[in-house]
């Protein structure tokens, strides 16, 4: 292993870094009294990423860098070599044949805790691979996972085999197993829970933050009792697995009410199981809660009070268009004025609005629920999702009748919906007419204000965003801790844009004109495309850099 590399000279010589780069990271290091590596902080400065560094060692050290998400790990491997050791090594062993011990490394050099390693294992010659610090750490969270569940599931195991185990049985262990499923969840402040088979095993995964975490391993033998009661929870036929089904159910958990919207679809292993969690004190969102800045909020409130038009929340599926629109219903709704709203499905129940959902099965469609609500009276109607040109008509013909119609359209910008309308088979002269604003919006995760810290973003990063940023800016990251599971984010807050609907735009969209000159237009009517409001977010420490980066298209 022992090789005289000098990874500053290797990443001038790649054209990764300068020498007067090297230099100011051979300071810091100087600074930090050698306790911190050069590869660290050529990252932390934002010189080069954790991968390319890693791809970087490994053709100078003539080793074969590794993904471990595209290898089957053998866990039980580890079960023989001591744990503290590997830990200390960043070391994860996962495949033993007849010549070697093939064991992935984070830092191959490391090269005290490398030969306690070889001194430790003798049993087989060892091959070292590179491999990334967060992939071998994630390896260790299954196995820590593995062991929580693992008396729970022996006990329902137990309960199956005997006989007179009964799916119904509200004590049962696999109840409890449900039960222990949710409530991590929702302490983990989860959105949805993900329950997947595999070949060999079960995974359980949280979306928190918009991301996915694994929160359980469960043995696929208490798959199907697992599955079953879920069904029978969500009122689903339990002899169905060929087709998708959708269903619902209530739970206190920590003595509060949830929902849990219960969708079933058939894979190649078993059925994928996904549960959205609905917690009802979220319909007291206000706008301000949003997170919304203070330009955009005045922007979006003067939609909201506009007599009659039409209003669209886009983005793709999970950005907060829901909730957004749930906000909007609560800051205008009273006793004077008649709210109905479409929805497929109802998520929340909101006072003093009238909610009806949709039944495609009876062709109780968005289109034919809206002509009939319209002879309701309504002063203002929600269409959950405009999803065809008979629905759009509708909505349309209705705003230009005196009512406010709010509705959702999938597009990736707010000057898009216009076209995605035209593309939908509405006439341009009535989008001109009926259209008052477009929010688009996508959902960033907030730093952790607990592990919060200043950060470098990398400078390839930084050179995409020059033309929003100011020459002296400072960003932050989360370091990552107990409070946000080690991701460095904790929550999500809304980025948007706003396009408010003027004399000039309306004009231009009357003419036809394409999606380019909209957006011309719409720049000089005060339009600020949403990678603005992420950079601000982002200057403001609120987010990172990264985050903008991850759901804004520059």
């Amino acid at each position: 292993m022992h090789k005289n590399v000098r990874i500053g000279d290797i990443l001038i010589e790649q054209g990764y870094i300068t020498e007067e780069q090297l230099m100011h990271a051979l300071s810091i290091q100087k600074a930090s009294n050698y306790a911190k590596k050069l590869g660290e902080i050529f990252i932390e400065e934002g010189l080069i990423s954790e991968k390319e560094l890693a791809l970087v060692l490994a053709q100078q050290l003539d080793m074969e860098f590794l993904d471990l998400y595209s290898v089957e790990i053998n866990l039980n491997l580890l079960k023989n070599y001591p744990l503290q050791i590997l830990k200390n090594a960043n070391a994860i062993p996962f495949k033993e044949d007849e010549d070697f011990i093939h064991i992935a490394i984070a830092d191959p050099l490391n090269y005290d805790a490398l030969e306690l390693l070889e001194r430790t294992i003798v049993a087989k010659p060892i091959k070292f691979y590179i491999a990334l610090k967060n992939d071998i750490h994630h390896i260790y969270e299954r196995l820590e996972i593995i062991e929580t569940a693992r008396s729970l599931m022996e006990q329902v195991k137990r309960e199956i085999s005997s006989e007179d185990f009964k799916l119904d049985n509200e004590q049962s262990a696999i109840m409890q197993l449900i039960e222990q499923i949710l409530k991590s969840s929702i302490i983990n402040n989860a959105s949805d829970i993900h329950i997947e088979p595999s070949a060999g095993d079960v995974s359980v995964r949280n979306r928190v933050d918009g991301v996915l975490r694994e929160i359980f391993i469960l043995d696929i033998e208490v798959y199907n009792a697992l599955v079953s009661r879920l069904k029978i929870l969500g009122n689903l036929d339990i002899s169905e697995k060929r087709r998708s089904q959708d269903g619902r159910f209530s739970m206190q958990i920590n003595g509060r009410d949830y929902d849990f919207r219960l969708s079933t679809a058939p894979t190649l292993h078993g059925e994928s199981i996904v549960m959205r969690i609905l917690d009802q004190q979220k319909i007291l969102l206000t706008l301000d809660t949003l997170g919304m800045s203070e330009k955009n909020l005045q922007k979006f409130q003067d939609l909201l009070h506009a007599p009659y038009g039409i209003l669209f929340v886009t983005g793709p599926t999970g950005s907060g268009k829901t909730t957004t629109l749930y906000a909007a219903l609560n800051e205008i709704k009273n006793i004077e004025n008649k709210i109905i709203t479409i929805e497929d499905p109802v998520e929340y129940q909101l006072p003093l609005v009238q909610q009806i959902q949709t039944n495609e099965k009876i062709g109780f469609t968005f289109s034919e629920v809206l002509r009939s609500v319209l002879r309701q009276d309504p002063d203002i109607i929600m269409v959950g999702e405009t999803r065809d040109e008979e629905t759009l008509s509708t909505a349309v013909g209705a705003s230009l009748t005196g009512h406010l119609v709010f509705s959702t359209l999938h597009t990736n910008d707010a000057p898009s919906a216009i076209t995605r309308m035209v593309q939908m088979g509405l006439q341009s002269y009535l989008i001109a007419d009926s259209l008052v604003g477009v929010v688009t919006q996508r959902l960033v995760r907030k730093i952790c204000p607990y592990c919060k810290k200043e950060h470098k973003p990398q400078v390839s990063l930084l050179e995409k965003f020059k033309t929003y940023l100011p020459s002296d800016a400072l960003f932050y990251a989360g370091e990552g801790c107990a409070k946000c599971g080690f991701t460095g984010y904790l929550g999500r807050v809304m980025i948007c844009e706003i396009l408010q609907i003027d004399a000039n735009l309306s004009n231009q969209i009357s003419l036809g004109k394409n999606r380019y000159e909209i957006y011309e237009a719409a720049l000089q009517s005060g339009y600020e495309p949403m990678v603005v409001d992420g950079v601000h977010k982002a200057l403001e420490g609120v987010t990172s850099l990264e985050e903008v980066a991850r759901v804004v298209k520059l």
